[in-house]
């Protein structure tokens, strides 16, 4: 059973989302949906690479982040309600210097005023290199309740 709150196409997902922000500055993309998950990629390069030559950590929190909140606005009537963040926190595993890394949301906790997000950052071989949470607020929305 899908946790979505109306049917989602990935292309349509990425011509919303991905241009014209930060998303289309780092090359993010949506790459897979599931019932309960939400996957997004993000290539390592000298766009998302500390001073060393590694992915900086802050890069796998904006994939985190990214790839948490548009799914948790996906689970609720966006012409009612919208998700914003309130926390994310990031435990960095290993290094990366080159390639891709894909980051797969799934909830823990899906309430009428909160959620809570699990966010995994592995790279091609499915080595896990960040695990994150996320912690969404379910506000009403602004522009529809006024």
């Amino acid at each position: 059973m899908s946790i979505w709150h109306q049917e989602i196409e990935l292309e349509k997902l990425n011509r919303m989302m991905c241009k014209k922000n930060m998303l289309e500055h780092l090359d993010i993309t949506f790459t897979e949906i599931g019932d309960d998950w939400l996957t997004a990629r993000m290539p390592v390069d000298w766009r998302t690479h500390q001073p060393a030559g590694i992915l900086h950590g802050g890069a796998s929190v904006v994939l985190a982040e990214t790839v948490g909140s548009v799914a948790a606005n996906l689970c609720v009537d966006m012409r009612h309600y919208a998700c914003v963040g309130q926390e994310v926190n990031a435990n960095h595993l290993r290094s990366k210097k080159t390639g891709w890394i894909s980051a797969t949301a799934r909830p823990v906790h899906l309430g009428q005023r909160s959620q809570v997000w699990e966010i995994r950052i592995a790279d091609e071989q499915q080595t896990l290199i960040c695990i994150s949470r996320l912690t969404m607020a379910v506000v009403k929305n602004q522009r529809t309740e006024q």
